[in-house]
């Protein structure tokens, strides 16, 4: 299920490139630096959002909104003011 749009996809999938050829060049000077391995891993989700186009981050916050706006109209059904 798709909870992100193509223009957003592709933005995702150029920055997570970007990003992983960054720290993939600068791991490979300077392997000894775990953060650039980090920056990798996280360069490589933002391919895979972009692929997926599904972005866990958007789904939680949509489920957030959704339960919260459920819980208002139970209360507003409740105590109609």
């Amino acid at each position: 299920m798709a909870n992100i749009g193509i223009v957003n996809a592709l933005i995702r999938i150029t920055f997570g490139l970007t990003v992983v050829a960054w720290a993939t060049a600068r791991l490979a000077r300077r392997p000894w630096c775990t953060s650039y391995l980090l920056a990798v891993l996280l360069g490589a989700m933002k391919v895979g959002e972009g692929i997926t186009r599904f972005c866990p981050l958007t789904a939680l916050f949509d489920n957030m909104q959704r339960e919260r706006l459920l819980e208002e109209q139970k209360e507003a059904v409740v105590n109609p003011t």
